[in-house]
């Protein structure tokens, strides 16, 4: 990578370091790198369960869709832009706000129903077949996917925005060692000024995790 994708790549991982971080529902960040991987990634953040999970909660699937666009979200608050970078993260953002919609029932709009259909095999892979569906019920589950994913990153830019120090501070630590453990996002965000804690953080972010 060049100088400037080299940048991008680590305010992007930090984005989804600190995101996981501050949110009420977000799994333990153990390792973030910037060092690109065979398999064509150009870092990443892992993130260490604390315990297996079984069932989650509406709450806890949007923060993890927030987690998941919080790389292209620290982009745009850092740079102004957005890059291709994010492509997989926008992909599986996608895909579980459209679970969440067709499978599990969690909108509003179309309420406890399964619109998730069949799955059809064909040459090369699987489609859902939703040929029973109407038009407008296809219009709303769009849109409630499109809505639901931009929540949850206009909601990762407002974090990312309130703990701009520590996104920098762990960018300049990324591009200084390439890789650094999870325990540096929490020191981060201990240093920033008191009022801005990542305790006060969380408080809010559960607040706005309660928007559907």
């Amino acid at each position: 990578m060049n100088p400037k994708e080299r940048t991008t790549v680590a305010y992007h991982e930090s984005g989804h370091a600190l995101v996981a971080a501050v949110m009420p529902h977000g799994e333990p960040v153990s390792k973030i790198s910037i060092v690109p991987h065979t398999r064509g990634a150009l870092g990443y953040t892992m993130q260490t369960p604390t315990e297996d999970r079984y069932l989650l909660t509406a709450e806890e699937l949007r923060d993890r869709i927030a987690v998941m666009v919080g790389g292209r979200a620290a982009e745009k608050v850092q740079f102004g832009i957005i890059s291709t970078g994010a492509s997989d993260d926008i992909a599986r953002a996608t895909d579980l706000a459209r679970q969440m919609v067709t499978e599990y029932g969690m909108s509003d709009k179309l309420g406890s129903v399964r619109y998730a259909g069949q799955q059809l095999q064909y040459l090369g892979g699987t489609a859902e077949d939703n040929s029973q569906l109407s038009p407008e019920t296809r219009e709303v589950i769009d849109k409630e996917v499109q809505r639901i994913v931009t929540e949850q990153y206009e909601r990762a830019q407002e974090i990312l925005t309130k703990h701009h120090q520590a996104l920098e501070s762990l960018a300049k630590q990324l591009l200084e060692h390439e890789s650094i453990e999870g325990s540096a996002v929490r020191e981060a965000l201990a240093n920033e000024p008191a009022d801005r804690s990542a305790v006060q953080d969380k408080k809010e972010a559960a607040q706005l995790s309660a928007v559907s």
